[in-house]
């Protein structure tokens, strides 16, 4: 740590110009001079972000063959993991019975996103009665945590919702597959079960960006400043000025650092708005990008911005909507050295038992666990205190099917990364006798790690102890 005088910068320090609220990264100056870092209130917040995609993991691709220490090659599924292997338990066994229909009932189990982070199968309703019963695990962590920031919670998606319609089959309504974070609303004492309320997921990064740096600017001021190709940190630059010369050279290649980073989002999302607007046939709103590994990506890279300035601590992404028949170009990496472009996400996870098949939609897996890696990556390259942001984090990547050619929901893949501010270890892997625990044990565990002790949640039957 570089010398840091008697001065010392407030945690929650903002630099304010017309429309624009800029939260600061974790600074030296903000901690006090021979202090250390847990004692002071500068201590590294925990962070939180689920991330879901439906559809379940080609059988045979992702289990590692044994339990305990990951294996030097992991999993075909799960290759792009290995540079974070350290702070990754794979979590086999698990059974997302939550997410099953109704004994003697079929195909309603396409509609049960939201059960991810709740462990209850959602009431079966169109109308405006929808509720999970609880609200999910995201939303709890955020009441917990995310109460002192500028926002609460993010939620994210990298599919248009098309919430037009209320009904999305076997009379399930449209906001259980379009959302993974319910909130909890008032409650009559005479209701047994809790009222909730999905929270939407955001599509458009510029929109997210805003919510973001532009608190407290009108419509009109945002418009302008699109339209004048002018940056945020534009409205803030005397404000810098001045803050850098009270900081020492660590802080200050901190802060240039930061708002660079903010430059470059800003140009990326400059490019994808360019870019929808020159494609008119795939009327995409402005600021979603084209392509899908440069819109998870731009949301993974607000994220971080978002837990690195502390805007929030809690975060959500639904990658994909069930029944989805979305195909995803890999882009060239060591991963997919030829490029390509995968099956259809539905129609690929029927792969009808068949070899060929089942490889093909490995691949698909693999690439969509390869987007996870890039968001931990980021987060392991960004200093938080006496560590990382993926130190101070945790990641839950999971699904709610386990082969989903036979809409099995036992043997569901989940994957947690990151430190848990040291309540998690990893390179593990933790593996269950199919059908005996719920993904509902699961979810206890992780309020655990965020302080919030409850004796149930869900269909919890108890806590991992392994975990």
């Amino acid at each position: 740590m570089s010398f840091i005088s008697k001065r010392q910068i407030p945690r929650r320090s903002f630099l304010r110009g017309a429309g624009v609220t800029l939260a600061l990264p974790l600074l030296d100056a903000m901690v006090p001079a021979a202090t250390v870092l847990a004692q002071t209130v500068a201590a590294p917040k925990p962070r939180f972000m689920g991330i879901f995609f439906p559809h379940g993991m080609a059988p045979g691709y992702w289990v590692p063959e044994a339990e305990g220490a990951l294996p030097t090659k992991l999993p075909v599924i799960l290759e792009s993991l290995d540079k974070v292997r350290d702070q990754t338990v794979v979590v086999s066994g698990l059974w997302s019975k939550s997410a099953e229909p109704p004994e003697g009932t079929t195909g309603s189990d396409h509609w049960v996103a939201a059960a991810y982070l709740t462990g209850i199968k959602p009431r079966k309703t169109a109308g405006s009665d929808a509720t999970t019963g609880s609200a999910t695990i995201d939303q709890q962590i955020a009441a917990k945590i995310g109460q002192e920031t500028l926002l609460p919670s993010l939620q994210l998606a990298v599919e248009d919702p098309n919430s037009s319609s209320s009904n999305c089959g076997e009379g399930y309504s449209c906001s259980y597959t379009n959302s993974i974070s319910w909130t909890e609303l008032p409650t009559p004492d005479n209701e047994p079960v809790p009222r909730t309320s999905p929270l939407p997921m955001e599509l458009n990064p510029q929109t997210v960006f805003e919510r973001l740096f532009g608190s407290g600017a009108t419509p009109e001021v945002r418009a302008a400043r699109l339209k004048e190709n002018r940056s945020i940190l534009d409205s803030v630059l005397g404000e810098l000025g001045s803050l850098r010369g009270k900081l020492g050279a660590s802080d200050r290649l901190t802060v240039n650092q930061y708002t660079e980073e903010i430059r470059q989002i800003e140009r990326r999302l400059q490019i994808a708005a360019k870019a929808s607007n020159d494609v008119p046939v795939m009327d995409l709103p402005p600021g979603i990008p084209e392509q899908f590994d440069d819109h998870i990506k731009l949301h993974f890279d607000l994220t971080a911005l978002a837990f690195r300035a502390d805007i929030t601590r809690v975060a959500t992404l639904l990658g994909a909507r069930d029944l989805t028949g979305r195909s995803y170009p890999f882009p060239r990496s060591p991963l997919f050295p030829q490029g390509g472009v995968s099956v259809g996400f539905h129609g690929g996870s029927h792969h009808q038992d068949d070899p060929a098949q089942i490889r093909r939609y490995a691949d698909l897996n693999r690439y969509h666990v390869s987007t996870l890696a890039y968001f931990a990556e980021k987060l392991r390259s960004i200093p938080d205190g006496d560590g990382t942001l993926l130190d101070h984090s945790l990641i839950l990547y999971g699904t709610n099917m386990g082969n989903s050619n036979q809409h099995q929901h036992y043997d569901v893949p989940h994957i947690l990364v990151g430190g848990a501010n040291g309540k998690l270890k990893g390179n593990r892997h933790i593996a269950f006798e199919r059908k005996t625990v719920t993904t509902g044990n699961l979810l206890l565990n992780v309020l655990d790690m965020y302080g919030i002790e409850k004796e149930k949640q869900g269909d919890s039957t108890g806590r991992l102890a392994k975990l």
